[in-house]
């Protein structure tokens, strides 16, 4: 008789054997076989609970996004104020746990998976969903309704930019520069309507 907790545990082996496949082999080169044997499972154990291979990634991307979610709602629930709500939804989406090069590879092979595959279209759109009426939601506080829907389009593009980039270069990951760009923009943005708005 399985040990109570075992399908957790070996669901979540074999999500983070399927992160760091992605990030050594790629995802069109890696196979369920491969990725069971990284887990320490059998092939038929990985069909038994994901079925394929693009729902094994969809899976993936769900367990990242609940810790992406977490991360967010942690710093939020410090914050104090709406420019701090800003911040923490920043510095959620560049998590220390998020923002290094296994996590990189699996978004980015989810984000290239999601033009093709209706499940992981989903989720990625629910994710953009979020992010941008949680930033819309805190700008509020010093924009205009439509001025904040696209300060926030755009600094949702901004995170989604520097992960893209940083998937794409041999730089080490430096959240901390990454945080820093996205709230210069934002900054910038406030300042721009606050001179705008003086001037009239």
């Amino acid at each position: 008789m399985p040990k109570v907790g075992m399908e957790a545990e070996r669901r979540r082996s074999l999500i983070d054997a399927t992160v760091d496949a992605i990030h050594e082999r790629g995802y069109s080169d890696i196979t369920m076989a491969q990725i069971a044997k990284r887990a320490g499972v059998s092939g038929g154990l990985v069909h038994h609970y994901f079925g394929s291979k693009d729902q094994l990634l969809a899976a993936t991307m769900r367990h990242l996004l609940t810790e992406l979610g977490r991360a967010i709602s942690d710093g939020l629930a410090m914050a104090e104020t709406p420019r701090q709500r800003i911040s923490a939804i920043i510095a959620g989406n560049f998590a220390v746990d998020q923002f290094q090069p296994t996590v990189i590879a699996a978004w980015l092979a989810f984000y290239v998976q999601s033009r093709t595959t209706d499940s992981n279209r989903r989720l990625l759109r629910i994710y953009a969903a979020r992010l941008a009426s949680n930033l819309t939601h805190a700008l509020r506080a010093f924009l205009p309704r439509d001025e904040a829907r696209r300060v926030a389009e755009g600094t949702a593009s901004m995170i989604d930019g520097v992960w893209i980039r940083q998937a794409l270069s041999d730089t080490k990951t430096d959240r901390q520069a990454a945080i820093a760009m996205v709230e210069d923009y934002v900054e910038t943005q406030i300042a721009a309507h606050v001179a705008r708005t003086s001037n009239t």
